[in-house]
């Protein structure tokens, strides 16, 4: 079996709450997705892994074992860890209402590229970062190995697949592309406009966004920016955007929306990120990058105030010969979210 078809298996069973086996070393329960018939069939409760800031937020990080940024932290068994504590455990969005029993205790993790790569998997499947862990191969698990997770999204196995007229408010001659990998579920599209002139085009990296792309929240400010966008392309007069399927950079909609309630609860974008265990940021631009090669286009003008775009993009491959500011107006909502992506994040607003 290919490493690609066996991250994809890998990652149908984390979803279907079924145990999956990583480089033959551990075996790994997701918790969200774990039941009585499911935790009872993997042995029953055992110790827990979770990231790095999860712990930190948990005030693990003074423990040896988890002192380590960016380094998971599998937390002992103890008679008390069952499945609800274990929930209570992954979910951040649950500790003010679950009282935290305690204390945790860290141990030393063990076959840590292992259990760096579950971690890896979960985002990949869209779960919360949270496992129970057992070491070795736990019966029936689903077998995986720790460098295919690593190289499950590579942006060169994305292809073109097809392409029609689509006209839309912002140019009646827009053409609409579809590109998809053969593992991964999501497609991505890119919006063209206008013609090849010769001269870089103007590009935007657009990141899916249901809540406001769709439904117009006014928690973020990317239903505008969208639409400007588009409006700024067509202007130009030759230019592509790219909707990349990464909703909530890359956690997720589910995560994204717990997120949300986590900033209810008074944290910032970064800080909610964090705490349930993501980088804050976790969008692959390769992917954008090859997008763009895939339609001839290797020298672009970026339309960005994310200076971690233009990094990412000329990583991959394409020359950005300008970054092109992208201003509008903030609203009540989203005036404290834009002053943490200016101040946190380095986005220059």
């Amino acid at each position: 079996m290919s490493e690609a078809r066996a991250v994809a298996r890998a990652i149908d069973a984390l979803r279907r709450g079924w145990p999956v086996a990583i480089d033959s070393v551990v075996s790994v329960l997701a918790i969200e997705a774990a039941d009585d018939g499911r935790l009872a069939d993997f042995g029953g409760a055992g110790d827990v892994l979770l990231s790095s800031s999860r712990a930190a937020t948990l005030k693990l990080a003074n423990q040896a074992d988890a002192a380590t940024p960016d380094k998971p932290v599998r937390v002992a068994a103890e008679p008390w860890l069952d499945l609800p504590a274990a929930r209570a455990l992954a979910d951040p969005a649950l500790d003010l209402a679950y009282p935290l029993k305690g204390p945790y205790r860290s141990i030393a993790c063990g076959h840590e590229t292992a259990a760096k790569a579950a971690l890896e998997l979960a985002i990949h499947a869209g779960y919360l970062p949270a496992f129970f862990i057992r070491d070795g191969v736990v019966e029936g698990a689903e077998a995986v190995t720790s460098e295919g997770i690593s190289n499950w999204d590579a942006p060169e196995r994305l292809q073109l697949v097809t392409r029609a007229k689509l006209p839309i408010a912002a140019h009646e001659g827009a053409e609409i592309v579809a590109f998809r990998s053969p593992e991964a579920a999501g497609e991505h599209v890119a919006i063209l406009i206008g013609q090849p002139n010769g001269h870089p085009p103007l590009v935007r990296l657009h990141s899916e966004c249901l809540t406001g792309d769709v439904f117009a929240s006014l928690k973020c400010d990317c239903g505008p920016q969208l639409e400007a966008a588009l409006a700024k392309i067509a202007d130009h007069g030759w230019g592509i955007l790219l909707y990349l399927r990464q909703e909530g950079r890359g956690i997720g909609l589910i995560n994204k929306l717990r997120a949300y309630a986590l900033q209810d609860q008074g944290f910032d974008t970064v800080d909610a990120n964090t705490r349930l265990g993501f980088p804050v940021d976790a969008r692959n631009f390769g992917t954008a990058a090859r997008m763009l090669q895939l339609l001839g286009q290797d020298r672009i003008r970026l339309l960005t105030n994310n200076p971690n775009k233009v990094a990412g993009i000329e990583a991959a491959g394409v020359t950005v010969i300008e970054r092109v500011e992208h201003k509008l107006p903030s609203n009540p909502h989203n005036h404290h979210y834009l002053e943490t992506k200016r101040d946190r994040t380095g986005h220059r607003l």
